[in-house]
């Protein structure tokens, strides 16, 4: 599994019955309750909208392909501002609220149009950042503006056709019942990360199914927005994309690209893949369209149900097959796989004829009365120097090579290896990407790592190997640094 982060391009906060902006405020504050103390009083809601040119891009590049499987996934990823501090539980904030806890939030989608006069709700970010208008020896206060978004207002010269985009008592001119809501979660203790399931909205956002957008947006329930007679106010925060910490909010996008290539250890009796990898001056080039497979036994002749089987796009330039169990054949014995139909900007290429040994099932199999001894491993790597400072705009590919500790030459053809990537912040690692699964091609281990959406910092790769029944971890095997390219 692979993973795209796409980022906000604009967020900001309403507040009930309120012109002020809050666009450029680190943190969103999301409050509710009517305690005269806090200002300000009533309720707040926030807006953001997505930059999804990188995600875009990799799917029309191939990259990121549904060619083999349908396994896409998109999540939206906040901060909660208390998630490190239990200690922060149950207390006040600055604006003298009580932290919230036991509610839900719900993720919807700003209507695009005004339902009486069709007119885009585009809307601004805008310059504010105080929440509400501090007296200061500092004249002329630039951290508070009542200039557009707010509650009321898009732009200047435009407005919402609901204030607050919707009506929480299923009123108004666009009441909530009218709202597409695309997830909802519960928060018990008041301290967990926004983790909304976006999939459906991402893919029929990406296939047209929603041809225009302008954001989405995070609320409470109305009923938590409605209650009254409250004794104190309460609220949660989450990091917004000014912050300047590594938590800025995200869209994040699992994929499934994961290349295990069998034909090194193609076995008789159990269900194998081959692939077919496409190059270019150096760089993976897609086919025209997905080229054809034909199996072939040993003797030439073609297998019966494995004749012209299509094959599929794994990731660019990868094409993958899956070959079902083979019985009844004397093993060792070489077989073809066969790849036709090979066009590239409508040009034919002649077939390939590739090789591969269909060895019997008892070489992946031992049997006996002992047992085997853990093993240790050693790790060469390329495409990524230790300590090195990588541009925000590369793509690498790593290459992991595996071997018997304490050896310089002796490579393991076939073990399960893992990666995972994260930052460190104290002592505190904040992961990246979750453990993933090394790509297995006949002649290396590797996996692809775009820069291009990662945040500058500096980053380590834990690698991971399972053998014998133990798991083996091998920590900051890799550190780098990704920096801006100016």
């Amino acid at each position: 599994m692979s993973i795209n982060n796409s980022y906000f391009s604009r967020n900001n906060t309403l507040i009930s019955n309120s012109f002020v902006n809050t666009g450029r405020n680190p943190v969103v504050d999301l409050f509710y309750g009517d305690s005269g103390i806090s200002k300000p009083v009533g309720f707040s809601r926030f807006i953001f909208d997505l930059d999804i040119t990188l995600l875009r891009e990799k799917i029309s590049q191939g990259i990121i392909s549904t060619g083999c499987t349908s396994n896409i996934k998109h999540t939206l990823r906040m901060t909660n501002t208390s998630y490190f501090s239990k200690d922060s539980l149950n207390e006040t904030t600055s604006q003298q609220r009580l932290r919230a806890t036991s509610f839900d939030l719900i993720l919807f989608r700003i209507p695009y149009a005004d339902l009486d006069s069709d007119q885009p709700q585009i809307w601004d970010e805008g310059v504010g950042y105080d929440y509400y208008d501090v007296n200061t020896e500092v004249p002329n206060d630039k951290n508070y503006s009542d200039r557009p978004s707010n509650w009321y207002q898009t732009t200047t010269i435009g407005t919402w056709e609901q204030p607050g985009i919707y009506d929480n008592n299923n009123g108004g001119l666009f009441p909530y019942s009218a709202l597409t809501i695309i997830d909802t979660q519960h928060f018990e203790f008041g301290d967990e990360n926004i983790e909304f399931d976006m999939t459906n909205e991402i893919n029929d956002l990406l296939q047209g199914g929603i041809p225009n957008s302008v954001g989405w947006g995070v609320a409470y329930l109305p009923q938590v927005e409605n209650l009254s007679g409250t004794a104190n106010a309460y609220s949660v925060g989450f990091f917004t994309r000014h912050t300047q910490t590594f938590y800025e909010p995200f869209l994040e996008t699992t994929y499934d690209d994961l290349i295990e290539d069998d034909r090194n250890s193609f076995s008789l009796g159990k269900t194998n893949k081959l692939y077919l990898y496409i190059y270019e001056d150096g760089d993976f080039k897609n086919l025209d369209t997905p080229p054809k497979v034909t199996i072939t036994d040993s003797s030439g002749d073609p297998i019966a149900g494995l004749i012209n089987l299509t094959a599929c796009a794994k990731t660019k330039g990868v094409y993958e097959i899956t070959i079902p169990p083979l019985i009844g054949y004397k093993t060792p014995c070489t077989f073809q796989d066969i790849w036709s139909d090979l066009t590239i900007n409508g040009f034919s290429l002649p077939d390939v004829y590739n090789d591969f040994v269909l060895y019997p099932i008892q070489k992946n199999i031992q049997i006996g009365t002992s047992t085997n001894d853990p093993s240790i491993y050693g790790f060469d790597f390329f495409g990524i120097k230790q300590d090195e400072k990588i541009l925000n705009t590369d793509l690498r590919k790593v290459g992991v090579i595996i071997k018997q500790a304490y050896t310089t030459n002796k490579m393991l053809p076939k073990v399960d290896g893992f990666y995972r990537i994260y930052v460190r912040e104290g002592n505190t690692e904040v992961q990246v990407q979750d453990w993933s699964k090394l790509n297995r091609s006949p002649n290396e281990y590797y996996f692809m790592f775009d820069t291009r959406d990662k945040i500058p910092n500096e980053y380590y790769i834990d690698l991971k190997v399972i053998s014998s029944g133990e798991v083996n971890t091998y920590k900051r095997t890799i550190k780098f640094q990704i920096v801006n390219k100016k």
